[in-house]
């Protein structure tokens, strides 16, 4: 039997997205998002005003996000959105989910109190979530959502997912402990996870999670993932190696993940996983997703060579992923996967999605370039993606993509989205303008989004 790894040429790139307006430093793609034939693409360092003129720069960072949809195999921008109180650095598209026609839209660094209002700064780096809903090809803001307990540097929004009229917002850096309740600022950066439902058109928090060992600096929240009634929250930063429970910490920042089900309205912590060879300073739980009974772990710091196993600690910061299925409501590793050409720096792992039995692990520091194959590292950060498939419980890579133009530190694959035999790839630090083409490097750090 001959095996043969596929080349992103026989997946057909089929789109190369900008910006209408794109810019220089716009960081068109730091954010993606995928359903049917719709596509976000978060741009947080976008300029323009809560007026929404495309061409307006008098509000630096305030952020945009760009909906695009499909027709007839054709891709157009059918809307350009703005938080309806945008102002300068609140990172407006930072993070997105969609689902069907409900959009919602993270803003980590807005500035408002919990009781305050949408015109309120009074609680800086507090962070803010946005709704938007389309009816007739029309976008509405739907909601402006804040944390329960909102403080100044909590970073609400920073993370962000949506599941039916459920959606599950990140602030990685709240500071209550596991016990303390939302009111406690005992344990700086410990981070926690709201969920809030949707009746009649409005939403509601339902839920405040936190980890069950949560700890200073673990970063719970810093990656939010929902399918159903499971929810999936990555803490990078949390301390404990593989074997050693919940409550110790010898291993910094080897990270943890944490599952939450709901039954009867009530969310309730399922499993603590672990990676089988967690170790300092890998940072699992750096991204994550989750598909039915099915979770897929970025380390994006690991440090396995291609060859190595998981013991071998050769290449720092290559990167690794792994997936854990569930049965009975039991979680346990089915995979420990590594990129084919996996080499040190490259970052596997900073991004990871999953549909259908499919895992797409996005490795933005990859060095390859356009045509350069595998194993060619002329063009430093241009990043990778590869794409995995399961066949009686085994994961093998299929695909190795490339962008088109892959250049010196696009960081393409520092966003993926999959869904419905669609794959789209952010490259944000990506130098084109808007109408420049692909060639075209005379708007730096404008960015893109590449789908096949």
């Amino acid at each position: 039997m001959t095996i043969t790894r596929a080349t992103a040429a026989s997946f057909a790139q089929q789109a190369y997205f900008k910006a209408s307006n794109a810019e220089a430093g716009d960081q068109f793609g730091r954010s993606i998002a995928l359903a049917g034939d719709t596509l976000v693409v978060g741009a947080p360092n976008e300029a323009s005003s809560a007026n929404a003129n495309e061409a307006d720069n008098s509000t630096p960072s305030a952020g945009a996000v760009y909906v695009f949809t499909r027709s007839a195999g054709v891709w157009t921008q059918q809307a350009y959105l703005k938080a309806s109180n945008a102002e300068g650095s609140d990172f407006f598209g930072y993070s997105v989910a969609i689902a069907g026609d409900t959009l919602v839209v993270g803003a980590y660094l807005e500035d408002s109190s919990a009781a305050g209002g949408e015109a309120d700064n009074s609680a800086g780096q507090a962070g803010a979530a946005y709704v938007f809903t389309r009816d007739a090809g029309v976008w509405t803001q739907q909601a402006y959502l804040k944390a329960s307990n909102a403080d100044a540097g909590d970073n609400f929004g920073y993370s962000v997912a949506i599941a039916g009229g459920t959606l599950v917002v990140g602030a990685y850096l709240e500071a209550s402990s596991a016990v303390g309740g939302e009111i406690n600022n005992s344990a700086p950066g410990a981070g926690a996870a709201y969920v809030f439902t949707r009746n009649a058109g409005t939403w509601t928090q339902e839920a405040y999670l936190k980890a069950s060992n949560g700890e200073g600096s673990d970063f719970f929240g810093f990656r939010v993932a929902i399918a159903g009634d499971t929810v999936v929250v990555g803490a990078y930063g949390e301390d404990s190696n593989a074997v050693g429970g919940e409550t110790n910490n010898s291993a910094g920042q080897a990270g943890a993940v944490y599952v939450f089900t709901r039954s009867a309205g009530a969310w309730i912590q399922q499993a603590y996983l672990k990676a089988s060879n967690a170790q300092a300073g890998d940072q699992f739980g750096r991204s994550v997703a989750v598909s039915g009974d099915t979770v897929v772990v970025g380390a994006y710091l690991e440090a396995g060579s291609v060859g190595g196993g998981e013991a071998d600690n050769s290449a720092p910061g290559a990167g690794a992923a792994y997936v854990f299925t569930r049965n009975a409501g039991a979680w346990t590793q089915q995979a420990y996967l590594k990129a084919s050409n996996g080499e040190t720096g490259d970052n596997f792992g900073a991004s990871v999605d999953i549909a259908d039995g499919t895992v797409v692990v996005g490795a933005n520091l990859e060095d390859s370039s356009a045509a350069g194959g595998e194993e060619d590292n002329s063009a430093p950060g241009a990043g990778a993606a590869y794409v995995f498939t399961r066949s009686a419980g085994v994961w093998t890579q299929q695909a190795y993509l490339k962008a088109s133009n892959a250049e010196n530190s696009d960081f393409f694959g520092f966003s993926i989205a999959l869904g419905g035999g669609t794959l789209i790839a952010g490259a944000y630090l990506e130098d084109s303008s808007a109408t420049g083409g692909e060639a075209d490097n005379s708007a730096t750090f404008a960015g893109a989004g590449y789908l096949w």
